[in-house]
């Protein structure tokens, strides 16, 4: 035996829904009621429907909301050589398009900050004519210390292998030619 339920009625489309008539409509949601023969029975949007199931739904959501870090974490996997499809297995996210579309915003997010200038933190005075006559004998030095070390080594393989001494001994005596 079910009860009438009593409601206030709506006049014109701009005005709000009785709050008795949202819960009912919800408990009917809830009960297996097709939510398409609710919307077009009592003349409401799809999108009114589901904001109401989700403020007033006594059962707890189907659609689980992922944190940012829980997100990134599921595109780093991705670019990391996981399939979507994997992913979708070992994140245990119910649908594909959920991690094609966060793909999607991180794309665009990484694109807009590749694109934007980097903040200038402090100017650096201009280098004077001193600083880099400095720079340029100092990177000589290098190179001079570089070709030493070069040479020294090769003098001490060709001693080794030829078994003749080609640096001169201090002390030695000069030729009298």
């Amino acid at each position: 035996m079910e009860t009438e339920f009593i409601y206030s009625e709506r006049s014109n489309k701009q005005q709000k829904f009785d709050k008795r008539l949202i819960e009912h409509i919800v408990q009917l949601v809830e009960q297996g009621v097709p939510r398409r023969d609710l919307i077009q029975q009592y003349g409401m949007a799809s999108c009114t429907l589901i904001d109401w199931i989700h403020r007033y739904s006594s059962k707890v959501s189907k659609y689980k909301s992922y944190t940012q870090a829980e997100k990134r974490s599921v595109v780093r996997a991705i670019e990391s050589g996981m399939s979507v499809k994997q992913a979708q297995i070992a994140f245990n996210i119910s649908y594909p398009s959920v991690i094609r579309r966060w793909l999607k915003e991180f794309k665009e997010e990484n694109a807009e900050l590749s694109v934007s200038k980097p903040i200038e933190v402090a100017k650096k005075t201009a280098d004077t004519s001193e600083d880099l006559e400095l720079k340029a004998l100092k990177k000589a030095l290098e190179e001079a210390n570089l070709k030493i070390r070069a040479l020294d080594t090769m003098i001490d393989i060709a001693e080794e292998q030829l078994k003749i001494d080609i640096r001169k001994k201090s002390g030695a005596r000069q030729s009298s030619k």
